[in-house]
């Protein structure tokens, strides 16, 4: 199958927190609390993933409440936090929720995400990602982490499959 069949057949779509829909900063504030920053057009993309169908899983080792907070109000309800093991959560969800492994996309920056990547049909990652992490990569956005890579993905698999609005009529980039 040639790349984009992989992102035309996807209908879950897979991703990190801190380096996939944040920049991996972390702002220390004075009195310990941790902020990240997350992009507001990967938000419009995942909500609108969710609004035609598709499922919208989060694994993250962070622990942040305000991220979950957030992923919920875009309408995202499998957001799993302080996973050690991200691989066996994913391997729990697919066989739960009955997926096929080939139309799962899973996106990952490093290497606690290594064992995802080898599992899912196709598996992507920011252009900022660890290098082992590229080289298991089958598609590598040019948008890095926090910055619009989740978007990318979610754009190509909506576009091929007729789900963007004001689609230009041009497939994915």
């Amino acid at each position: 199958m040639n790349m984009l069949g992989k992102f035309k057949s996807i209908k879950t779509f897979v991703f990190d927190v801190d380096g996939v829909l944040t920049d991996s900063s972390l702002l220390i504030l004075e009195d310990g609390q941790m902020a990240r920053q997350m992009n507001i057009k990967d938000g419009y993309a995942i909500q609108l993933a969710i609004k035609k169908g598709y499922k919208v899983v989060i694994i993250s080792g962070g622990t942040s409440n305000a991220v979950k907070e957030r992923l919920a109000r875009l309408g995202v309800t499998d957001c799993f936090v302080k996973i050690d093991d991200k691989k066996e959560k994913l391997v729990e969800y697919a066989t739960n929720h009955k997926l096929v492994w080939d139309e799962i996309l899973f996106m990952g920056d490093d290497i606690p995400d290594h064992g995802c990547m080898q599992l899912t049909g196709l598996s992507c990652c920011p252009a900022d990602a660890a290098t082992e992490i590229k080289q298991l990569s089958h598609y590598i956005s040019p948008l890095t982490g926090g910055k619009g890579c989740a978007r990318d993905v979610i754009e190509k698999v909506l576009k091929l499959n007729g789900h963007w609005p004001l689609d230009s009529g041009i497939a994915a980039k």
